[in-house]
């Protein structure tokens, strides 16, 4: 049996970000049996969905707050550190 809730919402981005990491580390060693794995893919594709959408949301909070006061989007580079 997988690890983790498997039906339950995700708790938030984080973890479940964190949760798909470990999912995918899991999956890639290729010890699994294979309804394991199927369970823990099933799982992954949940959590993906989730951050997914939870990233989209962000986006258009963002536009939401970035549009001029015409209400025009403008467009604002992003001035974050490389992530070298």
């Amino acid at each position: 049996m997988a690890e983790g809730p498997e039906n339950t919402a995700p708790q938030n981005f984080e973890t479940c970000l964190k949760r798909l990491e470990e999912i995918v580390r899991k999956l890639e060693s290729g010890e699994l049996p294979l309804d394991t794995a199927l369970e823990l893919f099933e799982e992954g594709i949940r959590l993906s969905r989730f951050c997914n959408s939870t990233l989209d949301n962000a986006e258009r909070r963002v536009e939401i707050l970035l549009k001029s006061e015409s209400g025009q989007p403008r467009v604002v580079p992003f001035e974050g550190g490389n992530e070298n």
